[in-house]
């Protein structure tokens, strides 16, 4: 004889209800999540290789004349961190709490302080990085017009690094969709400039390293050679071995190539590297921390630092803070990850990383005088 459920009628189908509701809402969110992931793959490219760049004429009178042999010229580099990064801010793929900067007039602030510490050092050439065009988390300044307003008797080029999609993360302040890139401004007239792709994740880490390139700016010397300017922003989050070494090996190349040709190589940014440690340090690193290997190195190049003495390189205050906490002098960790590489046609005069305390990125300016032999 069969058993009779013990369960009433009524009670059955109210368990079943309660069933029913919680997947529901489980399936709900899966198809949120599939979807949002078709949209990230559908949104995502990458900016074609070898783009040529616009060169923009300064706004107010500039030099016409080209570079001259055995004059001393002076170079600043300057990660700018897309205007967020005041002392007090921390970022959260870092391990902080933000991913916006905290107000749009605190954005503005930053830029403008950066910009203003740059053009008080008077340098000749200016090689900024992480600056946003229109961003979410920067509120959708664009920090460009803001550094050209500043620089308006320089000539000007920017290379975008990326264009992501919407970023939904972190839920509580998702840091959105983001238009950043590098630029150069020149006190002297540049002909040309080219933006070259860097290698970079093709994992689901692209999403977040996204995009990456350097620009080559070409400015004539009146001995019929050029001043070719690298500016460039080295992978930071989703960079393993692999990327690391195809970004070095690509950029040396390009490098080489322009010396091979008889042109004068500055190369200047954010490297992303630990520009003071030996690569033979086998030490643990931070994964946007690890040292160049200076053998990739081509013949005839140098880091401008590795022509200090070795107290002097050491002494070197560090360009870049972690921003897994606000700034903290006792606390915060600290790296050298900005600098500039050079042929040896052109001869170092002085070279600085500049403290100013992190006052208006997460990283400060390097600056260097050298001529053109």
């Amino acid at each position: 004889m069969k058993k009779k459920s013990s369960i009433p009628h009524a009670s059955k189908k109210k368990l079943s209800k309660w069933v029913k509701i919680p997947l529901g809402i489980l399936a709900a969110i899966l198809v949120i999540l599939l979807a949002y992931v078709i949209y990230l793959y559908a949104a995502y490219h990458r900016i074609p290789d070898n783009q040529e760049l616009a060169v923009e004429a300064p706004t107010e009178q500039a030099h016409t004349a080209s570079l001259t042999t055995g004059q001393t010229y002076s170079a600043l580099t300057y990660n700018v961190g897309f205007g967020a990064y005041s002392p007090d801010f921390s970022f959260f793929m870092d391990g902080g709490k933000s991913s916006w900067a905290k107000s749009k007039e605190n954005v503005q602030s930053n830029i403008n302080g950066a910009g203003n510490f740059a053009a008080s050092q008077n340098p000749d050439f200016i090689l900024f990085q992480e600056v946003d065009l229109n961003s979410t988390r920067s509120y959708h300044v664009n920090q460009y017009d803001i550094l050209k307003d500043t620089f308006a008797d320089y000539y000007s080029v920017f290379a975008q690094n990326y264009d992501s999609p919407f970023l939904f993360y972190p839920l509580t302040q998702p840091h959105g969709k983001s238009r950043s890139g590098i630029t150069l401004f020149s006190r002297y007239p540049v002909t040309s400039s080219l933006r070259r792709s860097f290698p970079i994740a093709t994992t689901f880490k692209k999403f977040f390293d996204l995009d990456r390139c350097y620009s080559i700016s070409r400015v004539p010397v009146d001995n019929d050679k050029e001043l070719v300017v690298f500016n460039l922003h080295m992978s930071a989050y989703g960079n393993d071995d692999q990327i690391r070494q195809g970004q070095i090996r690509m950029l040396c190349q390009d490098m080489e190539k322009e010396y091979q040709a008889g042109n004068y190589v500055l190369c200047g940014g954010d490297f992303n590297h630990d520009l003071k440690a030996s690569e033979d340090d086998t030490s643990e690193h931070h994964s946007w921390a690890y040292p160049f290997p200076r053998k990739e190195l081509p013949e005839h190049f140098t880091f401008g630092m590795d022509l200090l003495s070795q107290q002097e390189k050491a002494d070197l205050w560090n360009t870049s803070r972690n921003t897994d906490i606000p700034y903290d002098p006792d606390a915060s960790y600290t790296v050298t990850l900005d600098g500039f590489i050079f042929s040896d046609n052109i001869t170092m005069g002085s070279y600085e990383d500049l403290n100013t305390g992190y006052s208006y990125s997460d990283h400060d300016p390097v600056y260097m005088e050298f001529s053109l032999n």
